[in-house]
């Protein structure tokens, strides 16, 4: 039992360490750069989506589970991951295989999205 505790607490702090890494990355570029969020965004995704390409996220994904996945560069990993998953298959697949690979979770956003739209009222903000 102890073992297995110990287990989930190094997993847990692995993820942690590496999304943490992750988002501290993204915070000095935001603290030392003019680039939008929009911009980081967007390079972090595609950032993901080289790194597995070449083979060096994968690993990372291995070692911290959600730590790596969850967060925007996760994403680029997502889609180059069913790219290529689906490129086995054909050219028509590896085109439609990262759209397969991320389609639940950008169902799930869009549909949670508007649901929390119905509840909330949306009203600009004040400075």
């Amino acid at each position: 039992m102890e073992l297995e505790v110990l287990n989930i607490f190094l997993m847990y702090l692995k993820a942690f360490a590496v999304g943490g890494s992750i988002c501290l990355i993204a915070q000095i570029i935001i603290n030392f750069t003019d680039l939008t969020a929009g911009k980081i965004l967007v390079y972090f995704m595609l950032a993901g989506l080289v790194l597995t390409a070449i083979g060096v996220y994968q690993p990372l994904v291995d070692f911290a589970g959600a730590g790596a996945t969850v967060p925007i560069s996760g994403f680029g990993y997502l889609l180059a991951n069913g790219a290529i998953k689906g490129a086995e298959r054909g050219f028509f697949y590896a085109v439609t295989g990262s759209l397969a690979a991320a389609s639940a979770g950008v169902t799930a956003a869009v549909v949670f999205s508007f649901i929390m739209a119905l509840i909330f009222k949306a009203r600009t903000k004040r400075n």
